[in-house]
């Protein structure tokens, strides 16, 4: 029996260019198991819950606004040197459904650390939920992945080495999580200088939480402490906010007769 050819979709091109772009990136992942019981806790008694990605994008955009290195990044060309951007970008990946198949699509969200987390919610569910084409992000990744090849490689170099507008383009950090489908990975690939992952929650609250980082631009021992400061955020921080946020129930008046 043969097979048969399958063209490559737009979103199947966005991936491969994606990966074309990070393959030059020398990246190492750094693990730091967190205990996250009063997050969840305080997470399970709102009426409408933040998610899990916001939590951890929120989170980490204020310690990247306190921590200059991890808003930095290693441009190659006209010549070597590092470029830090005044504020965050966050790069979340999303699933949707385009042509009848799944694709893999980023949304970007600038100077998250400055929003509020109703309002960083809302924007990633608009990513998952907006008709595509409705998400400019969207629009301009599958307008370029219908170019040819050439081309869409000088516009990605061009993306990868242009200081400022690189965040723009490609965020300063990225969020890849899939653990809502019961699984983690290990080492996500992306252009940016850092990208966040969780794996599952388990019962206890436990999880473990990865930082993919570009050594050219910083070193384990900067990712270490940024970890473990994400998790004073959000063991600490994140949990006294949502109860903040809780709506105290009260009962009616009663007017006496």
């Amino acid at each position: 029996m043969r097979g048969r050819t399958v063209a490559l979709s737009l979103p199947r091109r966005f991936v491969g260019d994606l990966l074309h772009a990070a393959a030059g990136v020398p990246t190492v992942p750094v693990q730091r198991p967190m205990g996250l019981a009063r997050l969840a806790d305080a997470r399970a008694g709102l009426a409408d819950r933040p998610t899990w990605t916001a939590l951890f994008t929120l989170a980490y955009a204020r310690v990247a606004r306190e921590c200059p290195e991890l808003r930095r990044a290693y441009l190659r060309l006209p010549s070597a040197r590092l470029y830090e951007y005044p504020v965050s970008v966050a790069a979340v990946a999303v699933e949707r459904d385009f042509g009848g198949e799944p694709g893999v699509f980023v949304g970007k969200v600038k100077d998250p650390a400055a929003r509020s987390l109703e309002e960083l919610d809302a924007l990633l569910t608009h990513f998952r939920t907006a008709p595509v084409h409705d998400v400019k992000d969207f629009r301009r990744a599958l307008w370029v992945a219908g170019l040819p090849l050439p081309l869409r490689r000088l516009l990605w170099g061009c993306a990868l080495n242009s200081g400022r507008q690189r965040g723009n383009y490609l965020g300063t950090f990225g969020v890849s999580v899939y653990s809502a489908l019961g699984a983690e990975s290990l080492h996500p690939i992306s252009p940016c200088t850092t990208t966040l992952t969780y794996g599952v929650m388990r019962p206890s609250g436990d999880l473990d939480v990865r930082l993919v980082y570009d050594h050219r631009v910083l070193d384990g021992a900067t990712v270490a402490r940024a970890l473990a400061r994400l998790e004073t955020q959000l063991n600490e921080v994140l949990p006294a906010e949502l109860l903040s946020r809780r709506q105290v129930v009260r009962l009616p008046r009663v007017v006496a007769a």
